[in-house]
């Protein structure tokens, strides 16, 4: 039985036949997604266990064929591989002749627009670039989470409306990405998501050492109030002993974190010095507390510790 509800057929016919290449984590929710909008996953490929495991709990009874018998059996063709495979895949797809004119070829990779579908288009293919800006777990939760996702589309103009329709009838957001900005979007998006999983563990890691019982229980209210006042109002709101230049207690973190967490040093500099930036140009930061501060961030990981009696 499938995990989702399904469309009566006779009120919500499919439109398209669905197919995905690459049942990562990825892949699946958004055939499951199409699925609810009235679209039909009909063939899916996937090599590892875990793949398998993922297909046959968000697309049940969906085949698990080839790449190749995917392409003969779907309209529309999700590829959902790591980005470094995603080039060899429409290259090896092309030399085998699995694409058929008029089919919508879609990729969801952050990185790359509609060009590195350009072998595909020369085969007759319909080239989508369509990027859920979210982080999936492989579960039913993911196809929840796509309700007001934003995607970033990227694709030829005359397919525009059909890009925009596709990511509408998921839930999502349609945002238009140039071509040659893919990368620096994908970038932004990498550094705000993927980075955040590390500050929040290395954070927990240190209170864990501290002493706190509960890390994820203390951070909780407390990163969900800064990420919902960054989202509101930017620099503004910065706070803490960087944004308020207070070098003294500054000077203590680094010397405590290079007794107890050498490898979170730079990290911890690193992200300091890009907040003194942004809250002297916010004029959060008073030029007179500035100079202090910068100096305690200049030693550097290995840099001699500020004496006891400065550290207030």
């Amino acid at each position: 039985m499938s995990t989702f509800p399904q469309a009566d057929p006779k009120d919500r016919p499919a439109r398209l036949t669905v197919g995905v290449v690459g049942a990562g984590r990825v892949g699946p929710a958004l055939a499951a997604s199409l699925q609810l909008a009235g679209h039909r996953p009909v063939a899916v490929s996937g090599v590892s266990d875990a793949s398998r495991r993922r297909a046959a709990q968000l697309l049940p009874d969906v085949p698990l064929v080839t790449p190749e018998q995917v392409l003969q059996r779907a309209d529309l063709v999700l590829l959902t591989v790591p980005d470094d495979a995603l080039p060899g895949l429409v290259e090896g797809l092309v030399d085998t002749g699995s694409i058929r004119p008029g089919q919508l070829l879609v990729h969801t990779s952050g990185r790359y627009g509609a060009r590195i579908l350009d072998p595909a288009l020369r085969a007759g293919a319909l080239p989508l670039a369509l990027h859920p800006a979210m982080t999936f777990t492989g579960t039913p939760v993911d196809v929840q989470r796509l309700a007001g996702c934003s995607f970033g589309i990227t694709a030829p103009e005359e397919l525009r409306l059909a890009a925009e329709a596709l990511v509408i009838e998921m839930g999502g957001e349609p945002e238009w990405i140039a071509e040659e900005s893919r990368p620096l979007y994908h970038a932004a998006l990498a550094l705000g998501a993927n980075h955040l999983v590390t500050l929040v563990a290395e954070s927990m890691d240190l209170l864990r050492t501290a002493g706190v019982d509960a890390p994820d229980r203390m951070l909780g209210p407390l990163l969900g109030a800064a990420l919902d006042n960054a989202l509101r109002s930017g620099d503004a709101a910065l706070t803490g002993p960087v944004a308020r230049g207070d070098a003294g207690t500054v000077a203590a973190h680094i010397t405590e974190l290079r007794e107890h967490a050498p490898q979170t040093v730079a990290g911890y500099l690193a992200m300091a010095r890009a907040t003194a930036d942004r809250a002297l140009a916010h004029g959060l930061l008073k030029a007179e507390l500035a100079e202090d501060l910068l100096g305690v961030l200049a030693d550097g990981p290995d840099g001699p510790d500020v004496p006891e009696g400065d550290v207030r």
